[in-house]
This record gives C-alpha cells, structure tokens and sequence, in this order.
C-alpha cells in the first residue's frame, strides 16, 4: 500500500505543477517514506533476518533507505525554486522505483514464504508503530495534502472541513426538563 501511495504521488509532480502544489507532493511523498523506511527497519527486517540473517535484499535495503534520507533532508530544506530540486527530487524518485522493483519482485514473495501467517501480526504492529509516528506530523500531513489537491478539490475541501468545524462547534440542545 505504502509504495503505491507513493508511486502515486510521484505521478502528480510534472513539468506544469505549480511551486507551492510541487512542494506539497514532494513533502508528501518525503513524509511516507520516512515512516515507511522506519517501519521497515524497526519491524518488518529484524522479523525477516530472524529467520534468514543472509537475505541480501535485506542487507541492500538498508543502504538504500540511507540514500533516500538524505535526498529528503535536502529536498525538505531545499527551497522548491532551487535550480537542483528538480533534479534532486527525480534522483529520489528513480531510488525509490528501484527500491520498489526489488522488495515486489524479491523481498516480499520471500517474506510471504518465510513469515507466512506472522504477517498479519507484523502488520498490525507496523499499523500501530505507523500512527505512533504520524501523530506529531499530523498538521504538517494535513497542510501538505490540502497544499498538494488542484485548486477545484481544495476549494472543496477547506468548505467541507469548515463544515466539519462548525457541526463539531455546536452544542446539543438542551435535553427536556422532566415533569415535576
């Protein structure tokens, strides 16, 4: 789910994306894969090196999350009018295709050989790991995904948000008083 999420994003950035909108996605994109890499090396790589400690995609992914960290730590200080943010940008992009490439075709068919029905339970504890970590991202996460939608849909979204507010804001009416 996490590497069509982010395929996704990357599909949304091109040449006619406005700077403030290219800067969203990017932060979006940024954001899933710092949470995605985490989980992976908290929880879905010491469940699979328990079982084969000789797995190589395992012992290449590592390096691999290494690299696109620091393409993000650039990208996230790199104003989006820099002449290289582009460039930076699709480098993450062609890391991450590759990534991707490798744990589809390789590393999750093993995982599914060797984990079998404790897959369930890593997710669920990724799940939980996964909010653990989106908690204190949550407005930039927000602010990022209004910024990132066409004007048309974040027209919509600030009315229907606006709605959302002011139905929390009121207050029931008061219950009946009973009979005396």
């Amino acid at each position: 789910m996490d590497h069509n999420h982010v395929l996704a994003t990357f599909q949304q950035v091109h040449a006619g994306t406005s700077g403030g909108r290219k800067q969203a996605l990017v932060r979006l994109a940024c954001t899933s894969l710092e949470i995605h890499a985490q989980l992976e090396e908290e929880i879905f790589y010491p469940a699979l090196r328990e079982l084969r400690p000789d797995l190589t995609v395992v012992e290449k992914s590592v390096p691999e999350h290494a690299e696109m960290r620091r393409l993000i730590e650039r990208l996230m200080v790199m104003p989006v009018a820099d002449p290289s943010y582009d460039a930076t940008f699709m480098e993450l992009m062609r890391d991450v295709l590759h990534h991707v490439a490798d744990e589809e075709t390789t590393l999750l068919p093993a995982a599914e050989r060797l984990l079998g029905e404790r897959l369930s339970e890593l997710g669920a504890q990724m799940l939980r790991r996964r909010l653990q970590l989106l908690g204190p991202r949550s407005p930039q996460l927000v602010w990022n995904t209004m910024r990132s939608m066409p004007q048309s849909g974040f027209v919509m979204a600030s009315s229907l948000l606006a709605a959302g507010a002011s139905m929390l804001g009121r207050t029931a009416p008061p219950s009946p008083r009973p009979m005396p």
